[in-house]
């Protein structure tokens, strides 16, 4: 399965996209949400990871923008987020987030949404 992580800050990149090629997961990655939006085009990825917080186009903006595409619309984004505050998850869900995790990366819990999302068996 084709997991487009996009974030920006390159520990949490690295330390998740070895975390899931270890799980057997193809990852494709973007660092931030205009690179998100032209990669989703390019390789039609199963889900992505979205931080909210990215440079040139945030999270929220590039989220939007994949799910007003039809082309698009139909891939799960689980948006991460380093904010815990009240009215995030929210915030998230309403941008077009299918879920929501926050930061740091609870594996386990991340895992179990990325198989409820895509019906996959790991």
């Amino acid at each position: 399965m084709k997991i487009l992580l996009v974030e920006d800050n390159e520990m949490n990149r690295d330390m998740l996209s070895r975390r899931l090629q270890r799980k057997g997961f193809d990852i494709v990655i973007a660092v931030n949400g205009e690179e998100a939006i032209d990669m989703t085009e390019k390789i039609n990825p199963d889900l992505i990871l979205m931080d909210m917080s990215l440079p040139i186009v945030d999270g929220w903006e590039a989220t939007k923008t994949i799910k007003a595409n039809m082309e698009y619309r139909h891939i799960p984004i689980i948006g991460l987020s380093a904010h815990a505050m009240s009215g995030d998850r929210e915030k998230g869900l309403a941008a077009g987030c299918n879920e929501y995790e926050t930061k740091p990366v609870d594996m386990v819990k991340l895992l179990k949404k990325i198989s409820q999302l895509t019906s996959s068996e790991m």
